[in-house]
């Protein structure tokens, strides 16, 4: 099979394209041949040499990705026979494994796709969707709401966006070019602002016209989400799940006693009862049109390209790899 691998951290460019052995699934496992695999932000950072969130890193060299879709099409020792070729997606968890033609997992982590979803759509639910949902439990939205979400554009803030909308809030989008701005305002935001203008906070007053926000939904962190805090009222709350503007370190000076909540971790799955419980609700929501995820497509051998877009945030939606 082909699949993508990194010999040694470093940059984009150490991802490469090659001819590898096909994995064989073990007892209580299932072999998929992938049509669509998930890039995350996260993946970018481990290509680099940042260790986490397994408690060891891989060891090199390694096929990263963690989130796959396509059809089981062989089967470990004890696996059912009720799983062969049958649609599935599936997180892959702390085993790498995903940019590849083929890829392994545990039975136990597979989800069947629903009919009117395709791999890719499945692939962005079952990690970016079950994060939107996640972070929903902490500030559910309603008619009386006013949301800011930062990144509008993106996996998360795409879905965050839609749900806010199907719960009658008024939703507020940032993105940052009038590409995105417009991608955001299609996707039902009530106003759509660029956050690269350095007004955009006074266009968001004018809009609300003495209304406060009662939450900011932020996955950003940086100047953007200071001024974003700034159009809290009194009993306003920063939700924060990410920190993308300030890399992936420190976010500390972000948080307002009283006001900012991390809603990432533990405290989300028991709140969920669990990953799977947000797995199959994000499918189920998607299944039956109430969430819509935005996908960003490459080719499977140009991971690299993909890695470069996401990091430098030029692209919208959830990035995903296709053989």
């Amino acid at each position: 099979m082909h699949a993508v691998r990194l010999h040694a951290y470093g940059p984009a460019e150490n991802l490469t394209y090659e001819q590898v052995e096909d994995p064989a699934p073990g007892p209580g496992q299932v072999r998929i041949a992938v049509a669509a695999a998930g890039v995350h932000l996260l993946d970018t950072a481990l290509r680099e040499g940042m260790k986490g969130p397994a408690p060891e890193p891989a060891p090199l060299p390694t096929v990263p990705g963690r989130e796959v879709a396509g059809v089981v099409e062989a089967l470990g020792e004890g696996t059912p026979d009720s799983w062969l070729g049958k649609r599935v997606v599936a997180h892959l968890g702390f085993a790498p494994g995903g940019y590849a033609e083929l890829a392994v997992t545990d039975a136990g982590r597979l989800h069947e796709i629903p009919a009117n979803l395709d791999p890719a759509q499945a692939v962005a639910m079952i990690g970016t969707g079950r994060t939107a949902l996640g972070i929903l439990q902490f500030a559910e939205p309603g008619p009386d709401t006013v949301a800011v979400v930062p990144a509008a554009a993106g996996g998360i803030g795409t879905l965050l966006v839609q749900y806010a909308r199907n719960a009658g809030a008024t939703v507020v989008g940032l993105a940052g070019g009038p590409g995105k701005t417009a991608l955001v305002a299609a996707n039902g935001a009530d106003l759509a602002v660029d956050y690269k203008d350095p007004a955009w906070p006074d266009k968001v007053r004018a809009f609300l016209g003495g209304r406060t926000a009662d939450v900011v939904f932020d996955g950003v962190g940086g100047d953007v989400a200071r001024k974003a805090i700034a159009l809290l009222g009194p009993r306003g709350r920063h939700i924060v799940f990410g920190w993308s503007a300030e890399g992936l370190g420190d976010a500390q000076g972000l948080f307002v006693e009283g006001v900012s909540e991390s809603v990432l971790g533990p405290v989300m799955l028991e709140k969920a009862g669990g990953l799977r419980a947000l797995e199959t609700r994000a499918l189920t929501e998607a299944a039956e049109g109430r969430l819509t995820p935005a996908v960003h497509r490459f080719p499977l051998a140009e991971a690299a390209a993909a890695h470069r877009a996401l990091q430098t945030r030029g692209t919208t939606g959830k990035v995903v790899l296709e053989p």
